[in-house]
């Protein structure tokens, strides 16, 4: 077990040079909103003692690239401003936090999902009723319905959101868990040529793909055409810059991105599924086992999940997402 170390000043201006030696001055990027996290962040930082962490937060390291698992916190309760920073902080080091023992209902886990912003509804409402901020996924046989694929969130939309926060409250007697991947370490393995040859692409990204496997497994989705004419496909960069950490993640998933842009069909459906499957190795991952008192807050700007399909008893999760900006790619 030990302290959080966050991202301290020094790290903040770390990455922030980053970006301006990259051609995107801080402000740039976006709006006030990013510089009051910064400062909320080294506000935090003051508060906290040089050799520990914030607030008194600890941390246990899920894998040596992504996660950890937080203690220290009731997440029910919880609104003091060094702890929110001090979890935020932890999130942008370690990709996805795990909460254990959480006692949340619907309502506070709303509550607390809204202390990092504003919260993204689903761009395709789910027919479970109750709060609308919530996305139901509710399933007994998941094989084949998207989840079991290596994905991030809605990067359908021109702003997918910046993370999701799951929490499970029905479980099959075994199996269900999920494992993240990060996408820092993802793109950090490729070949510097790969890597050059990635960092000036775009990708088009489409909900299709996502809704018809739902509908090929017999689920009631509203009108495809609907949904196609709400939600028209959009482009996003093969590599974005972390809006907060100024890092390089590989921004691409088998659920939603169906080309690159500039390439020719041959080309685009050769390197999509190079990095399709470049995505799923192991050292990029940790796995999670559920419980019905476990959060888990995953930055779904530099992550990928799997959801592990290998049940057949009834599983519930509930999802919130926060409100992400539009990506922004490497300047080259």
């Amino acid at each position: 077990m030990r302290r959080v170390p966050g991202i301290r000043r020094r790290e903040t201006r770390q990455a922030e040079a980053a970006l301006r030696s990259r051609g995107h001055p801080p402000k740039s990027l976006g709006n006030d909103l990013r510089a009051e996290r910064r400062a909320e962040l080294t506000r935090a930082f003051d508060r906290a003692p040089e050799t520990g962490g914030a607030v008194g937060l600890s941390i246990k390291q899920l894998s040596a690239n992504v996660g950890a698992q937080i203690e220290g916190v009731d997440l029910a309760g919880e609104s003091d401003p060094s702890m929110i920073a001090a979890i935020r902080a932890a999130l942008l080091e370690h990709q996805v936090l795990v909460f254990r023992n959480q006692d949340l209902t619907p309502e506070s886990h709303i509550a607390f999902s809204k202390h990092f912003g504003e919260i993204k509804l689903p761009p395709v409402a789910t027919a479970h009723g109750g709060p609308p901020e919530i996305n139901v996924i509710d399933q007994t046989d998941p094989r084949g319905e998207g989840a079991d694929a290596w994905h991030a969130d809605n990067t359908y939309t021109p702003t997918p959101p910046m993370g999701s926060l799951l929490r499970v409250l029905q479980l099959p007697a075994v199996g269900g868990d999920t494992a993240f991947a990060s996408m820092y370490a993802a793109y950090e393995a490729l070949t510097p040529s790969i890597r050059s040859l990635c960092d000036g692409l775009a990708a088009v990204h489409d909900v299709t793909g996502s809704i018809t496997k739902a509908i090929a497994r017999g689920h009631s989705v509203a009108n495809l055409a609907d949904i196609q004419k709400k939600l028209p496909p959009v482009e996003h960069p093969v590599v974005i810059v972390h809006p907060e950490t100024g890092r390089r993640a590989l921004f691409v998933n088998v659920n939603s991105t169906t080309r690159l842009v500039g390439l020719s069909e041959a080309e685009s459906e050769m390197l999509l599924r190079f990095l399709f499957e470049h995505v799923k190795q192991p050292e990029f991952q940790a796995r999670v086992r559920w419980d019905t008192r476990t959060l888990v807050f995953l930055d779904n700007r530099c992550t990928q999940h799997y959801a592990v399909a290998d049940y057949r008893e009834r599983r519930i999760l509930h999802r919130v997402a926060v409100e992400g900006d539009r990506p922004v790619g490497v300047r080259v």
